[in-house]
């Protein structure tokens, strides 16, 4: 897919990406930091609110005793549960900050797991090493995802699984991004692709169909793919800051989760990938 800038950002991609998540690590944002703790426990708590579909797809518990990579552990939520299942677990992420995050929060709980910084296109283990590997919400932001789905499949044993979520281009954010900020500034020839690579959180995020997730992973003998309603297509998140307008709150208010919860998961912003080489 061709890249589309904005104009303002940065030649280099990965660095913008690396950028944008080294001062917001995933699932920090609008998070009071006072007592760590609980400011890992808020997290916790509003990420697996939000998102009640994680844990079975992870399915932490299949991972005891198992060689285990995360790819992207941003503030660690999904990392630590890993770990807390008795998985041998290793974890890289982009950024200084996620990877500072995670070791943090594991030490407070008393846990030990091997956390590096890494970049997802060029994973620095050897060929066959982990049996499962985990990456939620992170390759679609690599300028090269193509490439970092092969590294996972460099890396995962034969027999391996893996577990990766990815952006559905046919979803509810999609649209509404396209509504805001194409068919609302009067270009509505630029797609939901382009709104969601221009303006969905770091620059370059990427955004595919079904079909084009099979191909992504046809490297893998066994592919299952299946679309995920999430709190961005239903706005189950309060408004963030820079959305506390009265236009922004009636958006809210008048949003229609009854239909969308009626017409299901098809269309869902996520993509459940389960691969197995």
């Amino acid at each position: 897919m061709a890249q589309v800038l904005r104009g303002n950002e940065p030649t280099d991609l990965k660095s913008a990406v690396r950028a944008h998540w080294q001062s917001e690590p995933c699932g920090t944002r609008n998070i009071g930091a006072e007592d760590r703790q609980a400011f890992f426990n808020r997290i916790e708590q509003e990420r697996y609110t939000l998102e009640p579909y994680i844990p079975p797809f992870a399915r932490f518990e299949e991972g005891r005793g198992k060689k285990v990579l995360e790819v992207g552990v941003g503030a660690g939520t999904d990392f630590v549960n890993w770990v807390r299942h008795g998985a041998q677990a290793t974890g890289v992420d982009l950024t200084e900050q996620g990877v500072q995050l995670t070791r943090e929060r594991l030490g407070l709980e008393g846990l030990a797991a091997d956390v590096q910084v890494g970049d997802a296109e060029n994973l620095c283990f050897a060929d066959n090493s982990f049996d499962l590997i985990y990456s939620y919400g992170v390759l679609h932001h690599s300028p090269n995802t193509a490439q970092a789905v092969r590294e996972v499949y460099r890396v995962l044993k034969p027999g391996g699984r893996a577990r990766v979520m990815i952006y559905h281009a046919h979803g509810c954010v999609g649209f509404m991004l396209w509504g805001v900020h194409c068919l609302a500034r009067l270009r509505p020839w630029k797609g939901p692709r382009w709104a969601m690579y221009n303006y969905l959180e770091s620059p370059g995020t990427k955004a595919y169909t079904k079909a084009e997730a099979r191909e992504l992973f046809s490297c893998f003998s066994r592919i299952e793919v299946r679309t995920q309603l999430g709190h961005g297509d239903l706005l189950t998140m309060g408004p963030y800051q820079k959305h506390r307008k009265w236009y922004h709150r009636l958006v809210w208010a008048l949003y229609p989760r009854w239909a969308i919860r009626l017409i299901g998961d098809r269309l869902g912003t996520g993509l459940l990938i389960e691969a197995v080489k």
